[in-house]
């Protein structure tokens, strides 16, 4: 089984067995409470992944981890390092490896499994990167492994030139409020299954932090 984690929107987390079947799913919607709410949420999805499937009634039993998926963004820093810090000192406590799913991905897989008789064409998976911006990725299908085909890599966008850049790609656009952790589980699994690395271990911020360190060098555009 898989432990899923994103905050890269709201906070969701979820467990999925290998094979794609859901054991449990906590969210909240609430975009700057990750901190106050990540840990409620793992104690109540782990206490339901015990009971069995979604929907069964069973007896509790021993909830098997093999590893904790982390949704790796696009997102606002703050909210993206406490997932991904939750997902790293889970997986270093249980000693299981972490996968990493860019959040988009998960999003995107969401959509296509949601209606996979619909014909192929190309997507945007786009996010509210606040101010004044969104955060895209283009997608079409899925591939061979049952992961989704990302045919342009996450990207920012002034909100008022979106429509207009993805038109003249022939893109169709899906906004999206939440990214599912049971959809972050999957493809992590999928993944695994493959043998194959989604992302690398970096969060996808797209824009640098407010902060920074005292004397640390500034950002200089290219």
């Amino acid at each position: 089984m898989i432990l899923g984690i994103d905050t890269s929107l709201g906070t969701a987390v979820a467990v999925v067995e290998a094979d794609g079947v859901v054991r449990s799913e906590a969210a909240s919607p609430d975009p700057l409470a990750h901190a106050e709410v990540i840990g409620v949420l793992l104690e109540r999805a782990l206490a339901d992944a015990a009971l069995g499937p979604v929907g069964a009634t069973a007896a509790p039993t021993p909830v098997e981890l093999t590893h904790v998926a982390a949704g790796m963004g696009p997102g606002p820093f703050t909210g993206l390092r406490v997932g991904i810090a939750a997902a790293r000192a889970f997986a270093l406590a249980r000693s299981i490896p972490v996968v990493a799913v860019p959040s988009h991905d998960a999003a995107a897989l969401a959509v296509l499994l949601a209606d996979p008789h619909a014909p192929s064409e190309p997507f945007a998976v786009v996010t509210d990167a606040r101010r004044r911006e969104f955060a895209y990725t283009v997608y079409d299908g899925l591939d061979d492994d049952g992961l989704p085909v990302r045919i342009a890599e996450p990207a920012l966008s002034p909100r008022d030139a979106l429509d207009e850049l993805l038109a003249a790609r022939g893109v169709r656009r899906i906004d999206v409020s939440a990214v599912p952790a049971s959809m972050v589980a999957l493809a992590a699994a999928r993944a695994v299954a493959a043998g194959r690395t989604l992302t690398g271990g970096e969060p996808l911020y797209l824009r640098a932090p407010d902060v920074t360190l005292p004397g640390a060098p500034k950002k200089v555009g290219a």
